[in-house]
Formats: structure tokens, C-alpha cells, sequence
């Protein structure tokens, strides 16, 4: 053997080391060393077929292992979760987009990147002489891809652990076969293969309220629950009271993400459907849903004459919002940028970005509008914006509670100065005010069950224990008195909170909603949960084969 040669077998070793010593630095168990050898195979083998190549072959490879590494990293550091295949799966114009905006050197990177790259993969194809027969290549990467397959199914893994740092191909790896197993099994959403029923869809001018109906309010408040269901919580004076209706009772309402997934919740109250519904899929519940979904309030209430608004406090391609909201019939989308900022604000600011378009509209007709929170948004362990609030003291828990309360204290004051507001400014105007907490905060799971560890934790999450998904919604109204009261019930899931607010409306229902209505009366609230799913997957059916849900 040759300098050249001998040269050559040490360059595509190296490669391989490297690849092997990202391995035991990243990966967490043998099941997970396992799965990332048996992807680096199939890197290996998939560029062997296309190059016959061995130096070019693994050097593409441990380009993709680093680049998933490091693009793993960062979404773990932005979001608390590891890459999954469906980011590659499922990636779209607002993917790019969001990606784009928040990371405005990416374009140029990229560009660097393939400038440097492309010269060197040069080099090493003239360098590279060594040859494999395509059939070899077709076999290991069969062989490789049948192991991968396999571990997976054995060992399927947790949906908890995308929550965790580390083993990044692995994960990735894992979350393709059971992504492509689910895909090929289910689709992306759950629903039964046929029904005998059929919902008798009206007309779209066919909604006639019996008397001028309200504008309506929906507040999203982000990361609010009433914290006293945890042991050994002090809390300020007077704090329940957030979280009670105009008649003083206190309803609760079941969230389907815990610590995170806003978008759930999103879809829950816009949609009136179920992010469950979409099983292993349910991550990217708007993504997928963005032109797919177009049943939903608002276009359940533009049918009653009502213009629709949304102000939403990050860019509009985030999880495919804008798309996603206006295929459910959003007219108006206001992100950060619409809104003037690049920041999160106080809940303030959004109160009167919205008064202000009631100023501008309110004559026109009755308006929805969808304000959007998020001044109480993770993480808690600083004090956001010290010049507000600046006589509250600390309670003596711990300072990420502290903080906590003292967020909620900030939302609790302005919400109550908007009240204020739309009393005084529109004293001939009717609203009906419908407020929600769309999760839990990260840290509730941890508090709420002191003596769990973390396997206690994960299983109570796993099994939708509802004690870690439960928030809170209420009702209040200014110069209206809400209607058909009883249906808000006192703890309903979150995909009846379209219904609902329909019925205090006083609104006439649409056929799909006058069926779900019937399902809250069966179920007593339970939607996702009532019948182990089956009453979900019957409805998405219906609204299948009605054509508002297409191809899922």
C-alpha cells in the first residue's frame, strides 16, 4: 500500500472517529449509541449509493450528524426541545420565514457555508479513489434501516423525552419511524373511517341573533392558573378574584399542553377541535392545520356579521399562526410587527392596540377580537420590567414564584383598567369578555406534587392527569347580560370554549357547532377525554365529509 493510499484509509477513519466520539458525547443509553450507529450507516450507505465514494460518502455524513447537532441545540435552548423529523417533514414557507426573522444572519451563513463546502467535497472527490458497488451500498443501507426500524418499534420512545437535552440523532432518528409508522397508520389526524351521519350545513347568510349582538373579547392569558391548587403557595390579597365569572362563580378549563405549547390552546378556542386528535403529530397541530381547518369561531361569527381581529404579540409565520388563523376565518392578523415592537409587552399594550381598533370599527358592526398575551411567558427567574408594579414585595416562596405572581398581580391590574376603559370610552357599546389560561407554567409540575420525581412527573404528563393541565376561563360582560349561561359549565375542555362563547353571545349555531353542542351535553365537558377519543374522532369525521377539514 501506498503514502496515498495509507493517506487516504486514515482520513476516512478519522471521520469515522469523530462521528464515533460524537457519539459517546451525546447520546445518553446503549438504545440510543445503538440508534446512532444505525444512522450513521445509513448516512453512509445512502451517499455510497449516490458517490461509490467511502471519504466523500462519510464526510457528507458527519457534516448532517454536526449540523443536526448543532441545529438540535439551538431549538432545544429557544423551545426546551430537541429536533424532531417532523421539522424536516413538515417544514414550510413559514418555517423559513420565522427562522429568517429571528435569526437575520442565516441567509448569509448559509451562503458562506455552501461557498467553503462545496470546494472541499470538490477536493475530496478528486482525492478519493476508492470505489463501492452500488448493491453493497443497497444492502447496508437496507440492513441499516431495518435495524433502526426495529429498535425503534422495541423501544419506542417517550414523547417526554423530546423535553430533554442530549441524544440528539438518536431522537431524531427514532422520531422518523415513528412518525412514518404513524403517517402511514392514522394520517395526521384521528378519525374514524366512516359515519352515518351527516351535519345539514346552512347557507352562509343564514344567522339572525334575536337582538344586536355584543362585541366580543377572547384573552388569551398566557401561562395563568390559579397557583393555589399547589401545597405551601403565598399568595397576595385578593387573588382569586382573577379568575371569577361576572356571577362570581369560578369555571375550570382542561388544556391539552403543559409548560409550553400556547398553539394547543390556540387551536382548542379558534378551531373548537382537538390538538389530541393529531396524536404524535399534535406538536405541529397549526402547521398542519393552516389551510387544512377552515371550521372555526371566527368564521362561525363573520357568518353573524362580525369582523374578525387577532393581535398577537410574535411574528405571524411562528408555528404557521397567520396561515393557520385566517384559514379559520381571521380577517385581521396583527403580529409584532404590525403592532410596532420586537419585544414582549406588558399586557397593557395590547389592550389598547385592540381599543383602538374598537375606536376605528366599532360603528360598523358587532367585532371579535382575539387578543393575544404574553408578558407572563417563561422564564421567571428575573424581574421583568422592575419599573411596573413597583410596590409589590415578595411573598417569600421561591423567586421564580415570586416572579410568577407578580406577572399574574400585572395582568390582574390591567385587565381591570380595560374594563375601565371600554365602559367609559363606549358607553353604548355591548361586549362579552371570555378570558382563558392556555397552559400551566413550566415549573407547576414540580410544585404541584412535591414529593414526585421526575418519572412521577413525566407519567402524570403522559397520562393527561388533569390536575397538570387545568387552568382557568371566565366571563364578563360590559352593558350585556350574557345568554344561555348554563352551558358554560363549570370545567369544560378546550375545545367547547368556541361553543360557549357562541351561546352567550346569544348566536344562532351552525350545524357543526349545534352537533358539538350535543357532545358537551353527553360528555359534561369532556370532549378529547369523553368516550377514550371516540367521540373526537367521530366529529373530526363528520366535519371530513362535510368539507370543512381537508386532506387529513
Amino acid at each position: 500500500m501506498g503514502w496515498r493510499d495509507a493517506s487516504r484509509i486514515a482520513l476516512i477513519a478519522s471521520l469515522h472517529i469523530a462521528s464515533l466520539a460524537i457519539m459517546v458525547f451525546t447520546e445518553a443509553d446503549i438504545v440510543a449509541k445503538l440508534c446512532f450507529l444505525l444512522a450513521w450507516g445509513i448516512l453512509n450507505f445512502f451517499w455510497l449509493g449516490l458517490t461509490r465514494r467511502p471519504l466523500v460518502s462519510s464526510a457528507l455524513s458527519l457534516a448532517m450528524i454536526v449540523l443536526l447537532v448543532l441545529v438540535s441545540r439551538l431549538k432545544y435552548d429557544i423551545i426546551w426541545m430537541t429536533a424532531n423529523f417532523l421539522d424536516v417533514m413538515i417544514i414550510d414557507n413559514d418555517t423559513l420565514s420565522y427562522l429568517m426573522g429571528v435569526m437575520p444572519g442565516l441567509s448569509r451563513n448559509i451562503v458562506i457555508a455552501v461557498v467553503v463546502v462545496l470546494p472541499l467535497v470538490v477536493l475530496l472527490w478528486r482525492f478519493d479513489t476508492f470505489r463501492m458497488r452500488l448493491r453493497t451500498s443497497l444492502i447496508g443501507f437496507g440492513a441499516c434501516l431495518a435495524g433502526l426500524t426495529a429498535v425503534s418499534l422495541a423501544q419506542p420512545q417517550e414523547d417526554w423525552e423530546t423535553f430533554l437535552g442530549g441524544s440528539y440523532v438518536s431522537k431524531f432518528a427514532r422520531s422518523g419511524v415513528a412518525a412514518l409508522s404513524e403517517l402511514t397508520t392514522h394520517g395526521y389526524m384521528e378519525s374514524d373511517a366512516v359515519v352515518a351521519d351527516r351535519l345539514k350545513l346552512l347557507p352562509d347568510a343564514t344567522c339572525a341573533p334575536a337582538k344586536k349582538p355584543p362585541h366580543i373579547i377572547m384573552v388569551h392569558d398566557e401561562s395563568s392558573f390559579d397557583i393555589r391548587v399547589a401545597p405551601g403557595v403565598k399568595v397576595p390579597p385578593r387573588y382569586g378574584s382573577h379568575f371569577l365569572s361576572f356571577d362570581g362563580k369560578a369555571r375550570h378549563f382542561v388544556v391539552e399542553g403543559a409548560g409550553g405549547p400556547s398553539w394547543y390552546t390556540e387551536y382548542n378556542v379558534l378551531a373548537g377541535l382537538s390538538a389530541r386528535s393529531f396524536g404524535k403529530f399534535s406538536y405541529y397541530v397549526t402547521r398542519i392545520a393552516a389551510g387544512r381547518v377552515e371550521r372555526g369561531l371566527p368564521t362561525a361569527l363573520r357568518r353573524c356579521g362580525y369582523h374578525t381581529f387577532t393581535i398577537y404579540p410574535a411574528l405571524g409565520a411562528f408555528m404557521s399562526a397567520r396561515s393557520f388563523q385566517t384559514g379559520t376565518g381571521m380577517q385581521d392578523f396583527l403580529d409584532q410587527n404590525s403592532l410596532g415592537t420586537s419585544r414582549v409587552e406588558p399586557d397593557q399594550f395590547y389592550y389598547d392596540a385592540a381599543r383602538r381598533m374598537i375606536e376605528r370599527d366599532h360603528g360598523k358592526g358587532p367585532m371579535f377580537l382575539y387578543v393575544y398575551l404574553a408578558q407572563n411567558h417563561y422564564p421567571w427567574n428575573y424581574r421583568w420590567h422592575p419599573d411596573l408594579l413597583p410596590e409589590w414585595k415578595d411573598l417569600g416562596n421561591t423567586p421564580f414564584v415570586d416572579e410568577y405572581l407578580r406577572r399574574q398581580a400585572l395582568s390582574q391590574r390591567d385587565f381591570a383598567r380595560l374594563l375601565d376603559q371600554l365602559k367609559r370610552d363606549f358607553p353604548d357599546d355591548a361586549f362579552l369578555l371570555v378570558r382563558y389560561g392556555d397552559h400551566q407554567p413550566d415549573f407547576a409540575s414540580f410544585i404541584l406534587e412535591p414529593s414526585l420525581d421526575e418519572a412521577g412527573i413525566a407519567q402524570r404528563l403522559t397520562s393527561f392527569d388533569p390536575r397538570y393541565f387545568t387552568t382557568y376561563y371566565a366571563i364578563d360582560a360590559i352593558n350585556y347580560k350574557p345568554v344561555n349561561v348554563p352551558t358554560a359549565l363549570e370545567t369544560i375542555e378546550g375545545p367547547y370554549l368556541p361553543l360557549i362563547t357562541q351561546e352567550l353571545a346569544g348566536l344562532p349555531l351552525d350545524a357543526s357547532f349545534a352537533e358539538q353542542k350535543r357532545i358537551l351535553q353527553r360528555c359534561q365537558g369532556q370532549f378529547y377525554a369523553c368516550a377514550g377519543g371516540a367521540e373526537a374522532r367521530r366529529f373530526n369525521r363528520l366535519l371530513i365529509d362535510a368539507g370543512l377539514i381537508k386532506g387529513l
